[in-house]
């Protein structure tokens, strides 16, 4: 099958307009590690969440964000690109990635590729799924390493909420370069906050469920196991939205509405290399996986936000309900 006609101005226009993005937020980073503060501290009021006015003022301080983007954006499209070039190498019909921009803490929501023609083997759909994952995982790794190596003491100690958590990447990473400072009295240099992003995606690719690489990778090797798996997964990730960090509830929809997995053609279990290879995957998930990504965001210490957020927003539909039939 011929390879898709590809949208060159989309992928560019994506691609830009991310590294923009990152690159706003790559400078405010650096602003918090330059005054030795959590990398995503808001002590400053006059730097906000997302400082484009900020930038305005001097646009040089956007040179500052390069490290952070670049290492970032590297990252990402490693990820991509892994599934991308596997997929060609099996003739499967894929895009390439398309990159997401969003202003937060991190100034994108990641990138994605579209698989458009069928998986022909579980040893084809194997290896696509876990090619991200190795692709990324790499340059994370060293993302770690090299910012850790230039982060610095913070200028205080104490609980911070909305902060990084760390995983178990960190704490080896810390361990062999013997810092003197645990990680998490550390300002992050913002090569290491791209490291921490990286690791953030791979865990959450890598949860072994519904559509995701950990999904596929399970499908290949346990198809049978595959929905009861996503089950469990699902019901373990409530919990953990409670007492760790809210978001893992958006993450528990998102593999309870892809618990069932497409099939794939063919009988034939997958070889014994790749079975050692998904052990691997399940090292990259134990070394990238954290509770509690962001500190401060359980469900129990958000709700009460959520609710009166909630209910602050059914006043003003009510409000407006009442103003329109007053004008009738």
């Amino acid at each position: 099958m011929p390879p898709p006609r590809q949208r060159w101005g989309l992928y560019l226009l994506l691609l830009g307009a991310t590294f923009l993005s990152t690159l706003t937020v790559g400078a405010r980073i650096y602003a918090n590690f330059a005054l030795h503060q959590p990398a995503f501290s808001f002590n400053d009021e006059n730097i906000p969440l997302f400082p484009i006015q900020w930038m305005w003022q001097a646009p040089a301080r956007l040179m500052h964000g390069l490290s952070f983007s670049l290492a970032l954006m590297f990252i990402l499209l490693a990820h991509e690109m892994g599934h991308y070039l596997c997929a060609r190498h099996y003739r499967v019909n894929a895009t390439l990635p398309f990159f997401i921009p969003f202003p937060s803490l991190i100034g994108t929501f990641g990138a994605f590729i579209r698989i458009k023609s069928p998986i022909p083997t579980r040893a084809a759909l194997f290896d696509i799924g876990i090619a991200g994952p190795i692709a990324g995982f790499i340059p994370s790794c060293a993302a770690v390493l090299v910012g850790l190596s230039l982060s610095r003491p913070l200028m205080f100690a104490g609980p911070l909420d909305n902060e990084p958590g760390f995983p178990g990447a960190f704490y080896l990473a810390a361990r062999l370069l013997h810092l003197d400072v645990p990680v998490t009295s550390l300002s992050l240099h913002p090569i290491a906050v791209a490291g921490w992003v990286g690791m953030f995606a791979t865990a959450l690719n890598l949860l072994p469920g519904g559509q995701l690489d950990g999904g596929h990778i399970l499908f290949s090797v346990f198809p049978r196991l595959h929905k009861w798996v996503s089950l469990a997964v699902v019901i373990a990730l409530i919990p953990l939205a409670k007492y760790c960090w809210v978001g893992w509830l958006i993450w528990a929809v998102v593999l309870w509405l892809t618990s069932q997995h497409p099939p794939t053609p063919g009988r034939r279990e997958i070889g014994r290399g790749r079975k050692w290879l998904a052990v691997f995957a399940i090292l990259m998930l134990g070394l990238a996986f954290t509770p509690t990504p962001i500190t401060g965001a359980s469900g129990k210490q958000k709700w009460p936000d959520i609710r009166e957020a909630g209910m602050q927003g059914a006043q003003y539909v009510r409000g407006e309900f009442r103003h329109l039939l007053h004008r009738k």
